[in-house]
């Protein structure tokens, strides 16, 4: 019995092949048992898992790219030490960044430093650190001791310095994988702190480029967010004396209707409200269309607002109402606010490891009351700001009841032309469901042509399309009233669901996609014009793309290459010959539909439309799209004539 069974087991571990041999079952593609549960060490799963850790990959193009997520991790660790009143100083280098995939990045702190013998460990090994002990940081942006370890594990060269009352330990990796380490004493006198090196790895990040535009962005946020720190970027200094106030300053400029408030809480934990935190904030108003906020949580701007933003858009409505003795609408109070939030928090809980989103129910009550009494007394303080500010909010009412007005005239014209929006090719899933919504996008086209090309090509699940009649209507300098008169406009907005405000969105992404001609290039910049104008939170929160398709297929009889460039063009025609055959492709709609899947599916080109700072919008639209002015003129001119040469 015991040799039956012993071939009995050796026969169900082995099947015959068609061969005619035996194979293992533990080969057999598709089988799913003991062997194929496998462990992964905490390394293997943050290279294998990437996104888990920092969300997006990218290649340096995007602000929210993975690369800027590594240098963010490191640098936060030195505002932690400022925050606990460790270091006033943190400097920051990029090396060779002009060359893709190679790029070190050096970060240097003047806190604590890591305990030396405890150094490999902090920056290795996941949920080791410091962060989960109140006395040593309280108001941490990283909690999970994870930052500090995907850095290391996602780049190619990896090294930490840490110096500590004379003495220093190193550590350098690869890959995560540790190559040396030493101790000792220091043979010059350098302040405590910690210093940190790497190099992404370009397996993960494929051809990155750091762009120094996006780095000193978040610099000058982290010197914003912490009044009295310097920051440098390759030998640039920020800093800010005054916060919040400084950061709306420098994104509103002159265009406030009245001073900007401010107002900087203490850090507070009592019994009406047992929360250990700190509020800061900073509001005006202006003459723009919507509403505009930047908020923080200990120093992490939070793209999707989260808990302490809802709770201050309440107490902010409360201090008004309260102060005029007026119960004014929200929407009236609201339209043309910006503002700034950033609390420092014992506990955030944030809505994902990337840190965009804050979590925290228990804040709401501390937030809405600190708030509503700032606001009021800051009007108290200031009466003539208040005169400008009920100002507005009765020019808001007015404009409030002459759009419901203009809107029910449109409305019943939409009625009498279609149930539907007339040419909206739709799709099934928009933003609202979940994860398939996120991948959702309607291309707002040039023409029937080009619409044909992506309606026939398009993913009808999550892909919609909404092909215009031509150039549409400057709208630079009108009312928004004038939406509501204009057919195509309309029709436009209503599609993407935000004729009340953009949290009615119907899809993650909006894509321009026009010719890559002089009359492509125009339509594009109406629609751009149309939403800076009245929905510029669109394109503050990273909602609006142009999608790049290829100028030229260069092909021969085994091979076929589309290229974006004329270099891409010349390159391409060099590999493959003289005797390729070159095509260029004047409009979208001359791409057959076959080809077209391609530029539209998991490889589509986006480029992200994104403002510096909202102070320069006007500027902007004034000289492209306003009045012809010398200024303009010259500038068309020369640029007409370098295009001709």
């Amino acid at each position: 019995m015991a040799v039956k069974a012993k071939k009995a087991a050796k026969a169900a571990k082995t099947v015959k092949s068609k061969a005619g041999g035996k194979t293992p079952v533990n080969d057999i593609p598709g089988v799913y048992d003991e062997s194929k549960i496998k462990t992964l060490s905490s390394l293997e799963h943050i290279r294998l898992r990437t996104g888990m850790y920092i969300g997006r990959l990218g290649d340096g193009s995007n602000p929210d790219d993975g690369i800027y997520v590594l240098l963010k991790e490191i640098i936060d660790n030195g505002i932690d030490e400022f925050i606990m009143g460790n270091g006033k100083v943190i400097e920051v280098a990029v090396k060779d960044s002009a060359n893709p995939g190679t790029a070190t990045v050096k970060v240097r702190d003047y806190g604590r430093g890591i305990p030396l013998g405890k150094l490999v460990d902090c920056v290795s090994i996941i949920n080791t650190g410091a962060k989960y002990n109140d006395d040593v940081f309280q108001f941490s942006v990283g909690l999970n001791g994870v930052g500090t370890k995907a850095v290391n594990a996602l780049s190619v060269h990896f090294r930490v310095v840490a110096i500590r009352n004379g003495e220093y330990a190193e550590a350098v990796f690869e890959r995560g994988s540790l190559k040396s380490q030493r101790k000792g004493k220091l043979r010059e006198k350098q302040k405590d702190g910690t210093y940190v090196e790497f190099t992404p790895d370009p397996n993960i990040f494929p051809d990155y480029l750091f762009n120094a535009e996006f780095i000193e962005k978040r610099i000058q946020n982290y010197a914003y967010l912490n009044a009295g720190l310097s920051l440098t970027f390759n030998g640039k200094q920020f800093v800010s004396k005054r916060g919040l106030y400084d950061l709306l300053y420098e994104e509103t400029g002159d265009d406030c209707i009245y001073p900007l408030g401010y107002y900087k809480g203490d850090h507070s934990s009592n019994v009406q409200f047992p929360v250990h935190g700190q509020l800061e904030f900073s509001f005006t108003h202006t003459n723009n269309y919507g509403e505009e906020y930047f908020s923080f949580v200990n120093g992490q701007y939070t793209s999707d607002g989260g808990t302490h933003l809802s709770a201050f858009k309440e107490g902010f409505l409360k201090g008004i109402q309260t102060f005029f003795k007026k119960d004014y609408r929200s929407e009236d109070i609201r339209e043309g606010t910006v503002a700034a939030i950033a609390i420092k928090l014992k506990n955030p809980v944030f809505e994902s490891q990337t840190k965009n989103k804050l979590g925290n129910t228990d804040i709401r009550a501390w937030i809405v009351h600190e708030t509503r009494n700032a606001v009021e007394d800051w009007l108290h303080k200031n009466p003539e700001a208040g005169k400008k500010l009920e100002s507005k909010i009765i020019a808001n009412e007015s404009l409030r009841t002459e759009l419901n007005a203009v809107k029910k005239e449109a409305r019943e014209a939409a009625k009498k032309i279609a149930l539907k929006i007339p040419k909206l090719k739709d799709c099934k899933y928009h933003l609202e469901d979940g994860k398939h919504g996120e991948e959702s996008m309607i291309f707002i086209t040039e023409g029937d042509s080009a619409a044909g090309s992506i309606t026939s090509s398009r993913n009808v699940m999550t892909q919609a399309v909404y092909p215009l009649r031509g150039k549409v209507e400057n709208m630079y300098g009108k009312k928004r009233t004038t939406i509501y008169k204009n057919e195509e406009l309309f029709n436009m907005m209503m599609a993407l669901g935000i004729e009340n405000d953009i949290d009615g969105l119907r899809y993650a992404k909006i894509v321009i996609a026009t010719d890559a001609d002089f009359d492509g290039f125009h339509i594009r910049n109406l629609l751009l014009t149309f939403f800076l104008s009245f929905f510029e939170e669109l394109v503050t929160a990273g909602r609006i793309f142009i999608l790049e398709t290829p100028l030229f297929r260069v092909r021969t009889k085994k091979e076929t290459r589309y290229c974006y460039s004329e270099k891409e063009r010349d390159a391409a025609t060099a590999d493959m010959g003289s005797q390729s055959e070159i095509t260029r492709f004047k409009g979208l709609g001359e791409i057959n539909v076959s080809e077209f899947k391609q530029f539209i599916g998991d490889d589509i080109r986006l480029i992200p439309v994104s403002v510096n700072t909202l102070k320069t919008v006007p500027q902007v639209l004034t000289f492209y799209m306003g009045k012809n002015t010398p200024e303009r003129r010259e500038y068309i001119m020369k640029n007409l004539i370098e295009d001709a040469g």
